[in-house]
């Protein structure tokens, strides 16, 4: 199933009265750092829920039937689109339950829950949120809201490569950073920005440890991630490029780079100390790349989507120790 530029114009005007228009903001001290001729950041922390996962929910949840409504949704997260589906239920009044890790941050597992979602904790490592999520809604009969595989979600996140072409000053952007975990986000704003930027290269930014979008592009089919690994970024743990996602990805991406904890631990003291912005670890994958030197931006306009701010307070304090 393709989807389109309209597909992503009509969900922006879709979630219009529900969703935050994010700023782009220009970053001189990045711009300084990197030897880039501009640095904008697309800081999705302003967004409702605390992360651009809203986007998506909020346009999946808001083209449900009245009998979908009445029967409820399950999703499945390690937090961000928990909430954003908590929230977006709370908005069209549905029942919503949402599967989530336990060992998800307890700030992510608390906002759901407060937004009225009913919730169902899981071991990632030894049960399925997939099976459980199915069982749950053949039960009550409820619509499943993935967290990224969904022509719905994704159109709703392309909503964000919207923002950036129609707010970026000066003309397009040559280079475009963006979190990859399912892939979602980056399908959908890559297809955004191709359509107003057709020069622009969207480099995707994995955590080190779980680079399944990157091998699965060399690979040309999709690959999942080896069981039993680790990182900071729990936004960015999904085990597979999804089919949707992959199908636009692989046309629309330039690459995609890998950041280990220890860079994005940095990138988040930047993102707090040298711009004032609270920023989550796999929100701050981009920024690591970036200042990292991954990829030479010398003189280049360049963009970094910021993808949420839903960080534990307690390993948010850690790492600003940390030196």
């Amino acid at each position: 199933m393709s989807i389109t530029l309209q597909d992503i114009e009509a969900a922006a005007a879709r979630i219009a009265p529900h969703a935050v228009v994010t700023p782009l903001l220009s970053s001189p001290a990045l711009a300084a750092a990197t030897g880039a001729a501009v640095v904008y950041l697309k800081p999705e922390m302003l967004q409702v829920c605390g992360a651009f996962k809203f986007r998506g929910a909020m346009n999946r949840l808001a083209r449900l039937t009245p009998a979908q409504l009445h029967a409820g949704v399950v999703a499945f997260s390690s937090g961000n689109h928990a909430q954003g589906v908590a929230i977006a239920a709370a908005k069209v009044g549905c029942p919503a339950v949402i599967v989530i890790p336990s060992d998800a941050p307890r700030i992510k597992i608390e906002a759901t829950r407060a937004a009225g979602a009913e919730i169902r904790l899981y071991d990632r490592y030894t049960e399925s949120r997939e099976e459980i999520s199915a069982q749950i809604a053949a039960e009550r009969g409820a619509v499943v809201a993935p967290a990224f595989d969904d022509p719905d979600i994704i159109a709703g996140q392309g909503t964000l490569g919207l923002e950036i072409a129609a707010q970026a000053v000066g003309g397009p952007l040559d280079v475009v950073l963006c979190p990859v975990g399912g892939g979602g986000l980056i399908a959908g704003t890559s297809l955004a920005l191709k359509s107003r930027m057709p020069a622009c290269h969207i480099y995707g930014v994995e955590p080190e440890g779980f680079d399944d979008t990157r091998r699965s592009l060399a690979a040309g089919a999709r690959l999942g991630i080896e069981a039993g690994g680790q990182t900071l970024c729990d936004a960015l743990m999904a085990p597979a490029p999804g089919v949707l996602t992959f199908a636009i990805n692989k046309k629309t991406l330039s690459g995609v780079f890998t950041v280990t904890d220890e860079e994005v631990k940095a990138a988040m003291r930047f993102a707090f100390l040298k711009l004032k912005l609270v920023v989550e670890p796999g929100g701050s994958v981009g920024l690591a790349a970036l200042l990292a030197g991954k990829l030479d931006v010398a003189g280049k306009r360049v963009g970094i989507v910021l993808s949420g701010g839903n960080v534990d307070p307690d390993q948010f304090a850690q790492i600003l120790r940390e030196t």
